[in-house]
């Protein structure tokens, strides 16, 4: 672990923060000893943690719905490319 002098800390609080995310902690000694751990908090909840949506949809159609809007897109992809297409005319092999 990093550590730094009151001063040092001072000066370059910001740095210091950035280096306490990357590494976990970095500590800041005082002239008189006392010596003080800077670390990130850590949240307790996920970023993924959301509110739900309420649909009148069941599971089964919101399903249909995704396989529906891929199949979409993987067909409007393969059309509107033309170098995909002109790729894969060339790995065709000659008979």
């Amino acid at each position: 672990m990093t550590v730094y002098t009151f001063s040092e800390a001072r000066q370059k609080f910001a740095a210091i923060l950035e280096r306490a995310r990357r590494e976990g902690a970095v500590r800041v000694k005082r002239r008189d000893g006392q010596v003080f751990i800077i670390q990130p908090d850590r949240s307790p909840h996920s970023p993924l943690d959301v509110a739900g949506v309420d649909t009148d949809l069941s599971a089964k159609e919101i399903v249909d719905i995704i396989r529906e809007m891929r199949q979409h897109e993987s067909a409007a992809h393969h059309i509107g490319n033309p170098r995909r297409t002109i790729r894969k005319a060339a790995r065709k092999k000659p008979r």
